[in-house]
């Protein structure tokens, strides 16, 4: 499969990435979003964090029995059922009049969104040779590196002229139009995935770079949507910004990493994903670390720097989760990893740091984040893949 080959699968792989970008931004709409759901729903911050643990814990469900799913109706038919329940359920969100309401419709957005990403992988890692997976995988990360920049921009533009209702139900309907599109337009995936089975699920566990992985995986998605989920909260509530600036920095801050994430891909290819991960690793730890340390004139710039590095990692690490595992039961692996890095980072991390904020803590837990994302840098130390081809 040459080079032609990649550059005609470039439609269908932005398609894919397209599904995905909804699925992203349906998953951290809410981040812009939460002074003003708190004002509404009259939440504390600790509250308030605790919805990305509800997010979380669906989205950890659903991951590990998205092979059950696959395996019945095709990768293709998942990525379009996922985009559709996504959008239903960001719209019965939008409707939700309690806490506990938007608790249990964020849960079951959680449960919507997680059976999208290995079959999302597995789709992408088959329309190219490997020697392409750092660029297709690459390609497909511009989903949630663009959803990084436009959501908080769309959430401050639309916050002008329609409640945070609205622009749920608005994105939702988004979601689920884009999911009949691709069930009808959709390419690639046109095979069943591997249901988890222990046979299986004990030849993964057996591999002792896969835990490792599920380690880094939890510190990267701290380094990007954990401490992203708490954000413009904490500039707004500890640095005294307005919310329209808040929104509007968090959201250019992360336009580097379009071609960072491009820049990782190729990378990955080249030098094979452990350097990258290393480099990723330590910068962005350091910069997370400075967020909950530096004074109000200086926030702005280290905001701007923190998230360059980090997205370089995801190339790196599906690239590694790729070639640790066989294209049967890769969505397997993916299934096995990402639940429960997305548990810690993405749900456990911002719930800790919204419980210090209601206790005065709340530069003190972003330094913290920062501090642990430092580890992934030592752990990889330890990262040593047995199979043949992958660079250590």
């Amino acid at each position: 499969m040459g080079s032609e080959t990649f550059r005609t699968q470039l439609g269908p792989l932005l398609l894919i990435a397209s599904i995905f970008l909804l699925n992203f931004t349906a998953r951290i709409i809410a981040a812009p979003l939460l002074p003003t759901i708190e004002k509404d729903l009259g939440i504390g911050h600790g509250d308030a964090g605790s919805l990305f643990l509800f997010l979380s814990i669906g989205y950890f469900i659903s991951l590990l029995g998205s092979g059950y799913i696959s395996s019945r109706i095709t990768h293709r038919k998942t990525i379009a059922v996922s985009a559709i329940a996504v959008g239903t359920a960001l719209s019965l969100i939008s409707f939700s009049e309690s806490l506990f309401a938007m608790r249990c419709c964020v849960f079951v957005l959680g449960v919507s969104a997680g059976i999208y990403l290995p079959s999302g992988i597995t789709t992408v890692t088959s329309l190219v040779n490997p020697r392409h997976w750092g660029k297709a995988v690459a390609i497909h990360e511009l989903a949630p590196n663009l959803s990084f920049i436009l959501t908080p921009l769309l959430a401050e533009m639309l916050l002008h002229w329609f409640k945070w209702r609205t622009i749920l139900y608005f994105i939702g309907m988004v979601s689920v139009i884009m999911g009949i599109v691709f069930s009808k337009l959709g390419k690639g995936g046109n095979f069943l995935g591997e249901a988890p089975n222990f046979s299986s699920i004990k030849k993964i566990f057996r591999i002792p770079a896969f835990w490792i992985l599920i380690a880094l995986f939890s510190l990267a998605i701290t380094s990007t949507l954990g401490v992203y989920n708490m954000l413009p909260l904490y500039l707004v509530t500890e640095h005294g910004m307005s919310l329209d600036w808040a929104n509007s920095l968090v959201g250019t801050s992360r336009i580097s990493t379009l071609g960072m994430a491009f820049l990782g891909g190729w990378a990955t290819d080249r030098f094979g994903p452990k350097p990258i991960m290393i480099g990723a690793f330590f910068v962005t730890g350091i910069l997370t670390l400075l967020i909950g340390m530096v004074s109000t004139p200086w926030i702005a710039a280290i905001v701007f720097l923190q998230p360059v590095l980090a997205v370089c990692f995801y190339p790196a690490g599906f690239a590694a989760l790729s070639i640790i595992s066989s294209p049967e039961n890769r969505n397997m692996a993916i299934s096995l990893t990402i639940p429960v890095a997305f548990v810690l980072g993405g749900g456990i991390v911002p719930a800790l740091i919204g419980v210090m904020a209601d206790n005065g803590c709340f530069s003190l837990g972003i330094s913290l984040s920062g501090a642990l994302i430092m580890t992934g840098f030592f752990l990889l130390y330890f990262f040593k893949p047995e199979q043949k081809g992958i660079e250590n």
